[in-house]
């Protein structure tokens, strides 16, 4: 049957040179392909074995980088670099289609198949990646309600999962209505999956460095994203599709 593989892809993208991760799934045909993107902190192993568990289910999987290969562990170089991306959609969209392309033109890849998965700054990737009009079979979000220029949200052509911890303060209650008030109003096929009690980063197992207030690991939730995540894709992007089955 043979085994999930793995290599590291480096392409240009917002003037650095970014290296992701990408997880092939065994054998030799085209599969469905989803775009992982990571917290602001940056690619970490974390993200790493996320794709290569995707890989594991049958997808071709790219951990995308945001920092020219660099893990930002401090609190003030993260927020330095990520709060001005994330006030420019454009440039945020020009790192989320360089690194769509490379999944796109991986041979294994079927180019008609492809979904987002992103946390945090690479999960707002995503979602501009969708207001951009990008062909994506669906979006999904942790920690990412990000909201992005009128009317734009229109152009997302497919459903948009979004989760979410209850006791998130950096992504609030009217951070929350916001953005469903604009998918909605955009006519998105959207949901919302608030997690009673997770702070913000409840996925992510925790860190050896310092964090932003309010981040917190919740252990049971991060376990029921994973799955939300999952089986967004079992619905959207099916496997056996591709298998023919």
């Amino acid at each position: 049957m043979g085994t999930m593989t793995t290599r590291t892809v480096e392409y240009p993208a917002d003037g650095l040179t970014m290296i992701g991760h990408l997880a092939l799934p065994a054998g030799v045909d085209r599969r469905p392909a989803v775009l992982l993107g990571p917290e602001g902190m940056g690619l970490s192993d974390v993200e790493r074995r996320r794709a290569d568990i995707l890989a594991e289910l049958g997808y071709v999987a790219l951990a995308f980088d945001l920092h020219g290969g660099r893990y930002l562990g401090a609190p003030e170089e993260m927020l330095a670099r990520c709060l001005p991306l994330l006030a420019d959609p454009d440039r945020m969209r020009g790192i989320g289609h360089a690194a769509l392309d490379v999944l796109r033109t991986e041979p294994r890849t079927d180019p008609d198949r492809i979904a987002v998965v992103g946390y945090g700054t690479g999960g707002a990737v995503g979602l501009e990646l969708g207001r951009d009009g990008a062909d994506l079979r669906a979006i999904g979000t942790v920690n990412a309600l990000t909201t992005g220029r009128p009317g734009e949200a229109a152009r997302i052509r497919c459903p948009v999962w979004a989760g979410v911890g209850s006791e998130d303060p950096i992504m609030p209650p009217a951070q929350r209505n916001a953005f469903t008030a604009e998918m909605q109003a955009a006519g998105v096929d959207w949901r919302l999956t608030v997690y009673g009690g997770a702070l913000h980063a409840f996925h992510h197992p925790p860190v050896d460095h310092p964090t932003v207030p309010g981040v917190g690991y919740h252990p049971q939730h991060a376990q029921r994203a994973w799955r939300d995540v999952v089986n967004l894709l079992a619905e959207c992007l099916p496997v056996t599709e591709a298998l023919g089955a």
